[in-house]
């Protein structure tokens, strides 16, 4: 039965999912339940560098987020990315913070059920900081569970001069700094930690600048930030977010960095609706995603989704194969406990790798590259197994709240 519903009719669902937009997005919203998307609540003054941050871990740019932000409570908003319908991470920006009598508790509503770090972000060299002290008490008293991450922001506002670059290698992984780093930005930076010591906070320091600003790197103290980030939320953000993960030379061009977080959406969207415990009964909703999918990624390319184009990809990759999988993973979900969770892994990383094959496809065609099936089923087996590692963590968690 499975098998004759995914074969009958497959590429004419990618082409038009038979699924409305309004019931796939309830569905998602109910799927999300199971597996929150991961907020970053960034608390911190105007110009502390919470933008920047955004923009160092999701690699937008600054137009996205300046028009991506939201308004989501009377004092906040949120961005969602790649986007709102298939965010698979969520930056939360309180506005107006470092005025006194902040409340924040609209905000914790708002994040009550989501997996959930709390970024205070300030300037290492400010020092008027009751508002953000206050607001993240607040926080901490609501959620101590909540994992708290201080970013020390602008080092470079505490170097002697301009000519100053940074130091190599970092010196900010512990409390004891490199002895040639300023004195006065260690001081600076030694006082703010002394007065967050009462919450245990975790540190991190940084210094996010633009190419013709003269620093090397431009985004200094990233990996630090990653690792503290991976620390307090296993999962693999970090190798789902960063787009140079696309090692295959052919999928390395403009296009395909550009619609990779949107595969990585969509894949985690599929595989959410793949945890429907109940079997067969989420397959024309994954259909419906990865239908979304492909039309996303022909408008990233400039094309128009056709037939041909499908057929292409689906015949090369095999749908019966597909189709026995899939069979396989709706029949997983009766293994009680971990049966979902598999099935929604599986599902994505197919989803995944089919974004990432038909981005080849494209990719080839319009540089008028010759490819064969075999290529394609080559790039599709390869991207397949890059799925599953890139997601496993997702999948195989319940919540990292």
């Amino acid at each position: 039965m499975i098998n004759k519903l995914l074969n009958k009719g497959w590429i004419n669902q990618i082409l038009h999912p038979s699924v409305s937009d309004s019931d796939l997005h309830e569905r998602l919203e109910q799927a999300r339940q199971q597996l929150p998307v991961p907020v970053f609540w960034l608390l911190g003054k105007t110009q502390s560098g919470k933008s920047s941050i955004i923009q160092a871990l999701t690699g937008s740019s600054r137009a996205e987020i300046g028009q991506g932000f939201r308004s989501c409570t009377r004092q906040s908003a949120v961005f969602d990315f790649p986007n709102e319908d298939t965010a698979f991470v969520r930056f939360l920006d309180t506005k107006g913070l470092g005025e006194v009598g902040y409340d924040p508790s609209d905000d914790m509503a708002w994040c009550q059920s989501q997996a959930h770090l709390l970024m205070v972000v300030i300037k290492a060299t400010d020092h008027e900081l009751d508002g953000v002290l206050s607001a993240a008490r607040s926080v901490r008293t609501a959620h101590p569970e909540w994992p708290l991450l201080v970013i020390q922001t602008c080092l470079h506002e505490g170097y002697p001069s301009k000519a100053t670059n940074h130091r190599h290698p970092y010196p900010f992984s512990g409390d004891q700094f490199d002895s040639h780093t300023p004195p006065d930005l260690v001081r600076s930076m030694r006082v703010q930690r002394q007065h967050f010591k009462a919450l245990n906070a975790h540190y991190v320091a940084v210094d996010f600048t633009q190419a013709d600003d003269g620093y090397d790197p431009a985004h200094y103290g990233l990996e630090a930030l990653w690792s503290a980030i991976e620390s307090a939320l296993p999962m693999g953000l970090q190798h789902m977010l960063l787009q140079n993960r696309l090692h295959t030379d052919q999928l390395n061009d403009v296009y395909a960095q550009h619609a990779y977080p949107h595969v990585m959406g969509y894949a985690i969207s599929a595989g959410l609706l793949a945890m429907t415990p109940i079997p067969a009964a989420s397959i024309p909703l994954v259909i419906a995603v990865q239908g979304k999918m492909f039309h996303s990624i022909a408008s990233i390319y400039g094309v128009s989704l056709t037939k041909r184009s499908v057929y292409e990809v689906f015949s090369a990759v095999g749908i019966g194969g597909m189709s026995i999988g899939f069979g396989a993973r709706e029949l997983a979900k009766l293994v009680p406990g971990w049966g979902s969770l598999i099935s929604g892994l599986s599902t994505a990383a197919i989803t995944y790798a089919l974004g990432m094959t038909l981005c080849y496809y494209y990719a080839q065609t319009q540089q008028g590259h010759a490819f064969t099936a075999k290529m394609i089923k080559a790039v599709y087996e390869e991207q397949l197994q890059q799925g599953r590692e890139l997601l496993k963590a997702r999948f195989t968690q319940k919540s990292a709240s």
